[in-house]
């Protein structure tokens, strides 16, 4: 076949229980692939697993096996997924035992070799991220479920796409087309009108999950089932393609690709097409995540009612330290979040709130100290003294970290169905990363009349987290307002519209190709999402931010 047909079911663990069905009811496919793990999920599964060492993997995806497999094995789609998490021979053993159990004859197979746990003692997790071809080796063989633990998002499409076509560890453009495809699917619905900018454009009320139709070439049709909710145009599609990326290059283990190649166009109602994507060989070095306990964290959030505000703000967090001067937490941070609104009609909108966050490596720090102190204060502190919820005894928080391995010191493993166990070399070649040469950017407008209004309202934007950095893409929808975007937001303009990021180190990357700018901000989330550092701990909405704030428009392109 000239086309390989890749939905998704899963973005995330606790994705839509019901989508592995709808994908293998609504149209025709080849492969389904799930996607469970992220930074925070592999904190949560290893949490699991200090309970049960039999655990670790995701336990959703069993349960939506039981209701579909019979459905896919009737239909002769095989499904691709990463459920493993920290122990994917456990998950695939489980697979088979439910296979058995409802008497359907499907082919198991996993891939490991991810876990780096022995040469990371006191880590939680500690897992590199594998490529594509233990996965292709798997279905070569005739897997009908592949399991796998850590592998790159992408990695759950090239694998497929290098066994369907044949493609090997030097087709570097034809591996680079899928894991641009991979990319766009592996957070399901976010592809097809879900947490998209300019969502009022379309019926987002059930998006859909997408899929790629993937040619021979690696260039793709995104698309999705006929008669599901969302839509898929070039923006959604670029809103995907920039999330929790950088530069030009997008590194990976099997092929570095070039996302400054890429060339987007408007195939048909719900259907764009990917080509261009040019690639180039991965780097000698394989990224690893590591995740650990910190230590604990408590908080409390006072509010804080009518006049005097920042008097009443003062009186507690004077209060509060004085009681905690005899056991001081490690880390201590107030904020003031000014959600108050002068002579308001409700006393919700004429409260601000004051946040104070606690963390030490004792719990007891965190735990009765706090709760004690701020329970005392509740008839001997400001005038309306409440809080949203009292403190509790303290909980864990979790520290992400990268480190980077060569290649060669994983045993990547492709464990087939009957047994056999295929080690996967890493690639001959290798390219060290560099940035991409710098592009021309469009002419600028011409001088004219402008207006101040909402960046938002000419330019989409997406962000997210890659462990304490955040990045932000920002996208324009015309030619013009490309050419405007281009040289407004430079990285000094996007510190001054966000605040937060005046004394962190910010670069910013054109995508010219995507009329796009690609932020990354490093620093901003702290230790990563575990650990809970800012009020967005994942940056979800750090985008979203961005687009409310005011600038001079051009009023040609309001």
């Amino acid at each position: 076949m000239n086309t390989l047909r890749v939905g998704n079911f899963s973005g995330f663990y606790g994705d839509r229980f019901d989508a592995l069905r709808e994908m293998l009811t609504g149209g025709a496919l080849d492969v389904l692939t799930g996607d469970y793990l992220a930074e925070l999920t592999m904190l949560i599964l290893g949490r699991d697993r200090l309970k049960d060492p039999a655990a670790g993997y995701a336990r959703t995806f069993l349960r939506q096996l039981e209701d579909c497999l019979g459905l896919a094995h009737e239909r002769g789609v095989r499904i691709v997924t990463n459920a493993g998490g920290l122990n994917p021979a456990g998950l695939a053993e489980r697979v088979r035992e439910l296979a058995g159990r409802l008497g359907i004859p499907v082919r198991v197979a996993h891939v490991e070799g991810d876990d780096l746990a022995a040469a990371h003692p006191g880590a939680l997790a500690a897992h590199a991220y594998l490529g594509g071809f233990g996965i292709a080796e798997c279905l070569r063989a005739g897997a009908d479920i592949v399991v796998t633990g850590r592998v790159t998002d992408a990695a759950l499409v090239t694998g497929p796409a290098a066994a369907h076509f044949g493609w090997g560890p030097a087709d570097h453009d034809r591996l680079a087309g899928a894991v641009v495809a991979g990319h766009v699917l592996e957070c399901g619905t976010q592809a097809t009108g879900g947490n998209y900018a300019f969502f009022r454009e379309g019926d987002v009320r059930r998006p859909g999950f997408p899929l790629a139709e993937i040619h021979a070439d690696g260039s793709c049709v995104v698309t999705k089932h006929p008669g599901t909710g969302g839509f898929v145009d070039v923006g959604t599609v670029t809103a995907q393609l920039l999330y929790e990326t950088g530069g030009g290059r997008y590194a990976g283990p099997d092929v570095t690709a070039r996302l400054d190649t890429v060339r987007l166009s408007q195939d048909g109602p719900d259907r764009v097409r990917i080509e261009g994507v040019r690639g180039e060989a991965p780097p000698p070095a394989l990224k690893a995540g590591l995740n650990r306990l910190g230590g604990f964290r408590n908080e409390v959030v006072f509010v804080l009612t009518g006049l005097d505000v920042e008097a009443k703000a003062a009186l507690v967090r004077g209060q509060l330290s004085d009681a905690l001067a005899k056991s001081p937490p490690g880390e201590v941070r107030w904020d003031l979040v000014r959600t108050d609104r002068a002579d308001a009609a409700t006393e919700e909108t004429a409260s601000a709130l004051l946040r104070l966050v606690v963390r030490d490596p004792d719990q007891q720090v965190v735990g009765r100290a706090l709760s004690g102190a701020a329970v005392e204060l509740a008839l001997a502190s400001y005038p309306g003294f409440h809080v949203l919820a009292p403190p509790g005894k303290g909980t864990p928080y979790g520290v992400f970290e990268d480190v980077y391995i060569p290649q060669g010191a994983v045993d990547h493993m492709a464990v087939l169905h009957d047994g056999r166990r295929i080690p996967v070399p890493p690639p001959h070649e290798t390219r060290e990363l560099a940035d991409v040469p710098p592009q021309p950017l469009p002419d600028p407008l011409p001088p004219g009349p402008t207006r101040r209004a909402p960046l938002g309202l000419v330019a989409g934007a997406r962000s997210g987290d890659k462990g304490g950095n955040a990045n932000v893409g920002v996208w324009a929808r015309t030619d013009d307002a490309w050419r405007w975007l281009a040289h407004e937001l430079t990285a000094d303009r996007f510190r001054q519209l966000v605040p937060e990021s005046r004394d962190l180190p910010v670069t910013r990357h054109p995508l010219p190709n995507l009329r796009a700018l690609n932020f990354v901000v490093e620093g901003i989330l702290g230790a990563g999402v575990a650990a809970q550092h800012r009020f967005d701990p994942q940056a979800k909405a750090l985008g979203e931010w961005l687009r409310s704030r005011h600038l001079d428009i051009p009023e040609m392109l309001l």
